[in-house]
């Protein structure tokens, strides 16, 4: 036995559907990145492939863990499901783990400069939105 949704304000369409776009960028990016042929990587400047080799197979899945979860978050909300907020914490952790290794083992501001910091900020604040946004639809009785 289910308990009936509330009727949910159109601003939560509207949210939920920005950062589904939001997250279906993040998967094309991280289909752009493991897809990246090695005549692309040559293109790169040396740094940057420098960059690129320091960064081992784990790191990946981390990625995938964080924009998969992102994503499938994402389409949990436009379901109105509760497991989107697990979901979004299990991204949350992807996120931090490829962002700590990238800002911190990786160094990639010695390559790109203090502006590299800028979308890792506004990824792991977009998460921490995400499960807080979830939890407070949980509350209004939006998604169940």
């Amino acid at each position: 036995m289910t308990a009936e949704l509330k009727k949910v304000p159109t601003w939560f369409w509207v949210v939920s559907i920005i950062f589904l776009i939001w997250n279906l960028m993040g998967v094309t990016a991280f289909f752009a990145d493991i897809m990246m042929s090695d005549e692309a990587l040559q293109a790169l400047p040396e740094n940057e492939r420098d960059l690129y080799g320091k960064y081992p197979p784990w790191t990946k899945i981390a990625y995938a863990v964080a924009v998969f979860g992102g994503f499938f978050g994402c389409i949990g909300l436009v379901l109105r499901k509760q497991w989107a907020k697990p979901v979004f914490i299990l991204s949350l952790i992807g996120v931090l783990v490829q962002m700590v290794h990238s800002l911190f083992i990786a160094k990639a501001m010695d390559v790109y400069g203090p502006g590299a910091a800028i979308m890792p900020v506004m990824v792991v604040l977009f998460s921490v939105f995400l499960i807080w946004f979830a939890g407070h639809c949980i509350k209004k009785g939006w998604i169940g």
